[in-house]
């Protein structure tokens, strides 16, 4: 939803201050310094920023940030507005996890004299759909995408079994109810078209305008 939109709340992900866990998301034009003054707004407010994923979108030139916190409608409402108010920021929306489609990518380093000894081990790779993506005689790096309580469990999972390393990636989510960006730059335009190029008839003409 965007920032003039009514939200609908969903009381089993709300905790007891009413607070619950929403994604951000800011299209940008992909400037210098951007990303610090977008951070600082939420340390003025002493926010914590759960993940931050800077990536192009579907328009050339223009980034898209999604930035996950847990905090309560008001707050966050505010915040978006905020946000719209940098100057290189075209358009900012905040949804709930329901209103979204978003992964996760978790990477897991494990012994692979583990994964060769222990069937457990193999079985339960198979159960969370990882898939290696480097095998060598010392460990076996392991990938798996889905929401962070699947790549959690995983990691609990395999405390038992030697779990060398384990990393995972920022969010990355895309607005269900929506046409793309794109659409909204059209009514940008319709709204607030630009001048029109008006050609300067005296730019072939080079030194027969300034001969004397």
């Amino acid at each position: 939803m965007s920032t003039e939109d009514k939200i609908k709340y969903t009381e089993d992900t709300l905790d007891l201050d009413g607070k619950q866990e929403y994604t951000i998301t800011v299209y940008a034009e992909n400037r210098i310094g951007l990303l610090n003054r977008i951070a600082i707004i939420f340390s003025k407010r002493k926010i914590n920023i759960e993940s931050l994923n800077s990536s192009a979108s579907e328009i050339d030139g223009i980034h898209r940030f999604n930035i996950v916190i847990h905090e309560g409608y008001e707050v966050v409402r505010k915040l978006a507005r905020q946000i719209e108010k940098q100057i290189e920021v075209l358009k900012v929306y905040f949804n709930t996890n329901e209103e979204i489609i978003w992964q996760e990518l978790a990477l897991y380093k494990v012994s692979t004299d583990e994964i060769a000894e222990k069937v457990t081990v193999e079985r339960l790779l198979r159960q969370y759909g990882a898939s290696a993506v480097v095998i060598r005689k010392d460990y076996t790096v392991f990938a798996v995408t889905g929401h962070r309580e699947e790549t959690d469990a995983l990691v609990k999972a395999l405390e038992p079994y030697e779990l060398i390393e384990f990393v995972r990636s920022a969010r990355v989510a895309i607005i269900k109810d929506s046409a793309g960006f794109h659409e909204k730059l059209k009514e940008f335009e319709a709204e607030d078209p630009g001048e029109e190029l008006v050609e300067n008839e005296f730019l072939e003409k080079g030194e027969k305008i300034f001969t004397m």
